[in-house]
C-alpha cells in the first residue's frame, strides 16, 4: 500500500510517501498551507498509484482545508487518533486529549523498537512518552522546545535580541549577549533533557530504549552521552502504520 502522508506541527509541515512501512521522499515546509501545499501537490505528482493521505496534525484550523486539498485531488483521507492506536495500549485518562504526533511516534516506535521505549519529539515543544514493558503508553511530558524558549526571552525581556536557533557547540561562557544565549539554550536545555530521563527512568524502574526524532532531534542530543537512536521519520511512519488500517 501507498499512501502519502502528512505531519501538521507549530512550526514547520513534514510530509512523505509511505510504502508498506516505509518513508520515502521526505520533505519539510517552513511557510505558510499555501506552500504546504503546493510541496504536497509536487510529491503526489511523483508518487503516483497512492491510495490516500495519512494526516497527523496539532494545528487544528488547518484540518479542514488539508481535508479539503486531499478532496480535490480525489484522494481519501484519514487522520490520526486514539482510536486507529492498537499497539501500544493507552493508559491514559483522557486519550482524546493526545496529539496526533504523540501517538503517531507511539505507534512508529513500538512497531521499529518494540518496547520499554521512551521517545522525545523535539519540535516547537519536547514532548516525552513512555512505553512500558508490557506494551502500555503510560503517558508523558511536555516542556518548552528550542524555539519556545528562543521567542520567549525575545517577547518577554526588553533588550535580548531574537536568536537564530543555536547549531554546533555551544560557547565554553557567554563573552557576548548571543553567546550568553546560545550557552544558556544549549547547556539548559540538555540538562533538562538528562532530568527527564533520569526520572522516568527511576520512576519506572526500567532501562528503556531511547529515540529522538523531531526537527532538532539531532542537534538536541548531541553532547548529551546519552544513547539516543535519532530517527528522523518516525511521525511519518508512525501516521502511515495508523492510518492505513483505515484504507
Amino acid at each position: 500500500m501507498k499512501l502519502l502522508v502528512v505531519d501538521v506541527g507549530n512550526t514547520s509541515t513534514a510530509m512523505g510517501v509511505w510504502t508498506d512501512g516505509r518513508v520515502s521522499r521526505a520533505v519539510h515546509c517552513d511557510g505558510s498551507f499555501d506552500e504546504a501545499a503546493a510541496r504536497f501537490d509536487a510529491l503526489a505528482g511523483a508518487a503516483k498509484g497512492a491510495a490516500g493521505v495519512a494526516y497527523a496534525s496539532v494545528v487544528p484550523r488547518l484540518d479542514s482545508k488539508w481535508r479539503a486539498h486531499a478532496k480535490r485531488r480525489g484522494l481519501g483521507f484519514v487522520a490520526v487518533g486514539h482510536r486507529l492506536v492498537k499497539a501500544p495500549r493507552l493508559d491514559y485518562r483522557t486519550p482524546g486529549t493526545i496529539g496526533a504526533d504523540r501517538l503517531a511516534d507511539a505507534a512508529g516506535a513500538v512497531a521499529r523498537y518494540g518496547a520499554p521505549v521512551l521517545i522525545m519529539d523535539f519540535g516547537t515543544a519536547l514532548t516525552a512518552a513512555v512505553v512500558t514493558p508490557d506494551g502500555i503508553w503510560r503517558g508523558g511530558v511536555i516542556a518548552p522546545g528550542f524555539p519556545l524558549m528562543r521567542d520567549y526571552l525575545f517577547e518577554r525581556t526588553a533588550k535580548l535580541p531574537h536568536m537564530k536557533l543555536p547549531r554546533g557547540k555551544e560557547p565554553k561562557i557567554g563573552r557576548s549577549t548571543l553567546e550568553a544565549m546560545k550557552f544558556g539554550a544549549m547547556v539548559g536545555y540538555r540538562g533538562m533533557v538528562r532530568e527527564i530521563v533520569g526520572t522516568l527512568k527511576r520512576n519506572f524502574g526500567c532501562a528503556f530504549r531511547l529515540v529522538a526524532t523531531g526537527g532538532f532531534a539531532r542537534e538536541a542530543t548531541k553532547g548529551l552521552g546519552m544513547d539516543f537512536t535519532v530517527d528522523p521519520t518516525l511521525t511519518l511512519y508512525g501516521t502511515g502504520l495508523l492510518c492505513s488500517q483505515e484504507f
